[in-house]
């Protein structure tokens, strides 16, 4: 079973993080038996799918997780916390929103979904509104076109099943894009110029907003990247060769800049219809 699900990470300089803070990611990076990248998804969604399964089903875990996706770059540590029980306490709460309660009951007992909530209230009375803030978004079965702003086509990283890795091993099936916070918050004002500018339209505009108020959150040295996660077993090795989502989006809306709307327009539909095929997967027999 394959989670087909994206992320989109930000990885903190271990300057952002408390003295105390600090020299736990540094024990947790040199640590032997913490769960290394090639293995990372599929130990997190292994312990999501141990939990859910279980009876009863077990929404969020009872602990905040201790681990981390790390990057390395000259020398600096960079930490993306995996806040698998905030994330999932946010997820079940967004369910639990849009899920009628005869449908709800059918996944999560009542009283199991009732302190889910309670432990989730008690958790934000006594964090506060500063301690929601998650280093991860996920998005099942598709990439959100606003998750594309921040990145460059050139920031692109692919890797087909058995091409080697580093060390001569092979890597895992994977298409990675990789930017500077500074990089990213540019190019996401930018795009929000251009799309208020010329199109203005509210829905367009709002999920790049939102990106935007996301990225800010974060420490200014930051490393921002979005993984294809499991949507990669969704598009063999052409699709994937062929997906250039972030080159054109970035094109689309240099034809907005520059007055051409045909560019734009085509550029911005191969974006649409290639990722609502994906998307519509998700109801396929």
């Amino acid at each position: 079973m394959l989670p087909y699900a994206a992320y989109l990470r930000v990885y903190e300089p271990l300057s952002a993080f408390s003295p105390s803070e600090r020299v736990s990611w540094e024990t947790y990076a040199g640590a032997r038996d913490r769960p290394r990248r090639a293995s990372a998804l599929h130990a997190e969604h292994g312990e999501a799918v141990a939990r859910l399964i279980g009876r009863p089903p077990i929404p969020a875990p009872p602990h905040e997780s201790p681990n981390a996706y790390l990057r390395r770059v000259e020398d600096v540590l960079y930490v993306c916390p995996w806040q698998s029980r905030l994330r999932s306490w946010l997820a079940f709460s967004r369910f639990r929103g849009t899920t009628p309660l005869r449908l709800m009951e059918r996944f999560v007992p009542i009283t199991i979904a009732e302190q889910t909530a309670d432990d989730f209230d008690r958790f934000k009375r006594r964090s506060g509104s500063a301690a929601l803030r998650t280093h991860i978004r996920t998005s099942t079965w598709h990439v959100p076109t606003s998750w594309f702003v921040p990145f460059d086509g050139n920031e692109r990283w692919l890797v087909l099943d058995g091409e080697p890795a580093a060390g001569g091993s092979s890597a895992s099936r994977n298409l990675i894009y990789v930017t500077s916070m500074a990089h990213a918050r540019r190019r996401t004002a930018r795009a929000l110029q251009i799309i208020r500018r010329q199109v203005g339209e509210a829905g367009v505009t709002s999920e790049v907003e939102d990106v935007a108020r996301w990225l800010e959150e974060f420490h200014p040295h930051s490393l921002v990247e979005l993984d294809y996660g499991g949507i990669v077993h969704l598009m063999d090795d052409e699709k994937l060769q062929a997906d250039q989502s972030v080159a054109e989006l970035a094109a689309a809306l240099t034809g907005l800049e520059t007055g051409q709307e045909e560019l734009a327009f085509a550029m911005y539909q191969r974006v649409i219809l290639r990722w609502r095929s994906i998307q519509l997967l998700e109801s396929a027999n």
